[in-house]
């Protein structure tokens, strides 16, 4: 699988917000040759896994994966859950894919 890059440079433009008719806020980000749209609970769920990096005095990586949940109202029934896999291996297999895709 390739890996694409998407840097700052090469996002035109980037809109937030509930759709008219919607009820969650949709991401939309667009790039010269493509747009990207996110629901609501895969900007949420990147989102809650970024903050745990930036304000964990020790963790380095988080692995999100798929995971379907039942019995919580208010939530999506597929979300994006942390996995156990150790921050020390997360490190290792970006910088594998970072070093592949390059």
């Amino acid at each position: 699988m390739k890996t694409k890059v998407l840097r700052n440079q090469n996002i035109c433009r980037v809109i937030i917000g509930v759709p008219q008719g919607h009820q969650h806020i949709r991401t939309i980000i667009e790039t010269k040759h493509e747009r990207l749209m996110f629901q609501e609970a895969t900007i949420a769920n990147i989102v809650r896994a970024y903050i745990i990096l930036k304000t964990h005095p020790t963790q380095l990586g988080v692995e999100l994966l798929l995971k379907e949940i039942t019995g919580k109202e208010g939530f999506t029934r597929f979300q994006l859950l942390e996995s156990r896999k150790p921050s020390t291996e997360i490190q290792t297999e970006m910088a594998q894919l970072i070093t592949n895709n390059t």
